[in-house]
């Protein structure tokens, strides 16, 4: 049978645990726990985490989970989905701001600046990485989301967001949902479509990678 929350010892709650141990202490159900807040009638706010990481195969793939998703189940609710959504998407956000400000001198550091962002994705996304005069990343941008299955490459898109926030330079990412990095033959004419119209507004096209998990394949132009 659950404990609930009140009568677990007070130096054992995962709110105690953090204060007096640092957030490095806690464990992922710890950490779902402080976000879900409660549980159930007779299910604690760790069960509820428990049963969440289970439920979906890992924190990974609940990482991904869209809020309409999470609202539908049992004990969630929109305002607690919200707050899980929104918790996920501060890390991404955090890992992207890490990045920015180094320079890109390959397809390598176009991948780690968005695998965060791109991991786990269950829709194909397009995201744009705006650089300085000397590649150095400005800022990352989605400006796709496609079908399951793919996502189209929006040239004007790509290239008004990068004029937009007075790049000079830059590169693009999309997913592969599927788990495989290998290029489709609509993703190399879209690379080399981009390649065409970025000369022409005067901007340098530095790499297009496909990711997949935490494999990927480069697209030349």
């Amino acid at each position: 049978m659950s404990l609930p929350m009140a009568d677990v010892p007070q130096h054992e709650r995962p709110r105690e645990r953090l204060v007096a141990q640092g957030v490095e202490a806690l464990s992922e159900r710890e950490l779902l726990a402080l976000i879900v807040r409660n549980g159930l009638r007779g299910q604690s706010a760790l069960d509820l985490a428990s049963s969440l990481l289970a439920e979906y195969g890992g924190l990974a793939p609940l990482a991904s989970a869209r809020p309409e998703e999470l609202a539908r189940r049992s004990g969630i609710g929109i305002a607690k989905a919200a707050a899980l959504v929104a918790a996920f998407q501060l890390g991404r956000l955090a890992a992207t701001y890490v990045a920015e400000g180094s320079g890109l001198k390959g397809p390598e550091d176009v991948f780690q600046a968005v695998c965060s962002q791109l991991d786990h994705q269950r829709r194909e996304r397009v995201i744009v990485l705006v650089c300085d005069a000397g590649n150095r990343l400005r800022r990352t941008e989605a400006v796709a989301e496609g079908s399951i299955d793919r996502s189209a490459l929006p040239v004007r898109e790509i290239l008004n967001c990068v004029l937009r926030h007075d790049g000079r330079a830059f590169a693009v990412a999309h997913n592969h949902p599927s788990g495989d990095p290998t290029p489709s033959e609509a993703d190399v004419l879209a690379t080399r479509a981009l390649a065409a119209a970025a000369k022409v507004v005067g901007l340098r096209f530095l790499d297009h990678v496909v990711v997949a998990g935490q494999r990927w394949e480069r697209i030349s132009s």
